[in-house]
């Protein structure tokens, strides 16, 4: 099977197309890391809710919550696509806990937006390793960084993978309306 976009089209499209992976760590307890984490699940603007997670980080917090409020700081800084601030946050949770899929998945959903695709894609596979709860998201970023690459068929198979796992995933399926599938000739 032979897979093809119209490369100009591809390029383009993630130039422009900003990254969908968004996700929030959860945090026990309260407080103003609790306030953080739930601005970065509902996608809530990073200036108005920056102060919650820089009051968390200045306060005491378990080390399970302190990575996860700086992921989510990260998320925050993201979602303004200030990507060298988000992946700054995003290295300091993942120093803290490595464990934590979103982190690696947000990690590399900033290199798609500073164009290191290649480590996104690592990133993103590390992520995915580990558990995501939104896994058509990190297929779909990680699509993307495929394309960009040139890779047009891990590409496309990471887009279909998205549509598998989350079958009403507009964006996957939105994407999958580019591509064009042939058969290979025998013989080839």
């Amino acid at each position: 099977m032979n897979v093809r976009i119209p490369s100009m089209l591809a390029a383009a499209l993630v130039a422009l197309c900003p990254t969908a992976a968004m996700a929030a760590v959860t945090v026990l307890g309260g407080g103003p890391a609790v306030l953080c984490y739930q601005a970065a699940d509902q996608g809530l603007p990073a200036a108005d809710n920056l102060i919650y997670c820089n009051l968390a980080l200045s306060g005491p917090l378990t080390p399970r919550d302190r990575a996860a409020t700086y992921v989510n700081r990260g998320v925050l800084k993201l979602g303004e696509r200030r990507y060298e601030d988000a992946a700054s946050d995003f290295n300091a949770g993942l120093a803290i806990n490595d464990r934590m899929g979103e982190g690696y998945v947000d990690l590399g959903a900033t290199e798609v937006g500073r164009r290191l695709y290649a480590d996104a894609v690592t990133h993103i596979t590390r992520g995915l390793t580990l558990g995501t709860k939104q896994p058509q998201v990190a297929y779909f970023d990680r699509a993307m960084a495929h394309e960009a690459l040139g890779e047009v068929r891990a590409a496309y198979d990471d887009y279909r993978q998205a549509l598998s796992v989350a079958p009403d995933f507009k964006p996957a399926s939105n994407e999958l309306k580019r591509f064009t599938v042939t058969q290979k000739p025998s013989g080839t």
